[in-house]
C-alpha cells in the first residue's frame, strides 16, 4: 500500500489546522478527574494499542503530536512498529507507548478516535481502488468533509491508494451547478473566470447534461465533470469528449458500480469522485491495552 509523506503533506496551513483538531478534541474531554485520582504524577505504566479487526492503519503518526499536546505533558517513550499503509491482523500491534498513567489515559481516546476515522476512510478507499484495478480510472475524494478535518481525511484517502481531488477552493476553477445557474450559462461563466484571472488556472465545469457537455468542449475548459449521468449518457458524453479535455464521474458511485463505470465506453473515464470515502466510511476497530504497569 501507498506510505505518504506525513511530514511533506502536513506542513504550513494544514499542520495548524490538524493541531487546531488535536486541541479541540483534548478540550472536548476536559479534565480526566478519575485518572487524576486513581493514579499519582508518578505512576507509570505501559501500553498498546492494536488492531481488532483486519485493518489498513493510518493517523499513527498523529499520536505523539497528541501526547505532546496534552494539558499535563511528561516523558515519555513511543514505538511504532508498522507505518501508515501497513496492512493490520487482529491482535497485531499499531503503537506502544509507557510514560505517565495520567499523561497516557488522557490521551488514549483522542488517539484511538483519530486512528479508527482515519483506518476506516483507508480501508474503504483501498477498496474502491481495488475496484479498479486494470482500469486507467482513478479514484478521487471530494470536499465533503468533516468540518476541521479535512486535510486529516484527504491524508487517510492518500494512505488508502485514493488520490485528492481539491483541498479548498482556491485550488482549481470549478464550475458547479449553481454557478453556471446564476451566470445564465457555461460559456458566461467560462468567460468571466478567464478575465478575472490572468493567467487563468485550470477550470473543470460540472455537466448534467449532454447540451452542457458540448458547450463546455466549446469553450476548451481543462476538465469535465460528468454529474449523476446514467452509463449511456456517460458513453455518449464520453465519445463527443477530446482526449486533451480530462473527464471526471461523480454522483451515487457504490463499490458495486464503480467498475462498471470505469469501463464505459472506449476508455472510461480518467477519473471517478466518490464522497462517501469521507462522509461514510465505517471506523476501523482499535483498542488500548495496558501491557505493564510500574509502581
Amino acid at each position: 500500500m501507498p506510505h505518504p509523506d506525513f511530514t511533506a503533506f502536513f506542513s504550513g496551513t494544514a499542520l495548524d489546522r490538524l493541531t487546531a483538531a488535536i486541541d479541540l478534541a483534548l478540550v472536548e474531554d476536559g479534565p480526566d478527574l478519575t485518572s487524576d485520582a486513581v493514579f499519582s504524577p508518578e505512576d507509570r505504566l505501559e501500553a498498546v494499542v492494536v488492531a481488532k479487526q483486519h485493518t489498513l492503519v493510518a493517523g499513527l503518526p498523529i499520536a505523539p503530536i497528541i501526547l505532546d499536546r496534552c494539558p499535563e505533558v511528561h516523558p515519555y517513550t513511543l514505538e511504532m512498529p508498522v507505518r501508515d499503509g501497513d496492512r493490520l491482523a487482529p491482535g497485531d500491534t499499531a503503537l506502544r507507548v509507557a510514560g505517565s498513567a495520567r499523561h497516557i489515559l488522557k490521551a488514549e481516546r483522542v488517539i484511538l478516535n483519530f486512528m479508527t476515522h482515519l483506518s476506516g476512510i483507508a480501508n474503504l478507499t483501498h477498496d474502491y481502488v481495488t475496484a479498479l484495478e486494470g482500469t486507467h480510472t482513478r479514484l478521487l475524494d471530494t470536499r465533503k468533509t468533516l468540518p476541521g478535518l479535512r486535510h486529516v481525511e484527504k491524508y487517510a484517502v492518500l494512505v488508502g491508494g485514493g488520490l485528492n481531488h481539491r483541498i479548498d477552493l482556491a485550488e482549481m476553477l470549478m464550475l458547479k451547478d449553481n454557478h453556471i445557474d446564476a451566470a445564465g450559462s457555461i460559456t458566461a461563466a467560462v468567460t468571466r473566470l478567464r478575465t478575472a484571472y490572468a493567467p487563468c488556472p485550470p477550470i473543470e465545469v460540472e455537466c448534467r447534461t449532454m447540451e452542457e457537455v458540448a458547450e463546455a468542449v466549446a469553450c476548451h475548459v481543462d476538465r469535465i465533470m460528468l454529474d449523476n449521468m446514467t452509463p449511456e449518457a456517460m458513453r455518449a458524453a464520453l465519445g463527443i469528449i477530446p482526449r486533451t479535455i480530462e473527464t471526471e464521474t461523480s454522483g451515487g458511485v457504490t463499490l458495486e458500480t464503480i467498475r462498471s463505470l470505469a469501463l464505459v465506453g472506449d476508455r472510461g473515464p480518467d477519473f471517478i469522485s466518490v464522497g462517501r470515502l469521507t462522509h461514510s466510511a465505517p471506523a476501523a476497530d482499535f483498542s488500548m491495552r495496558i501491557s505493564k504497569e510500574h509502581p
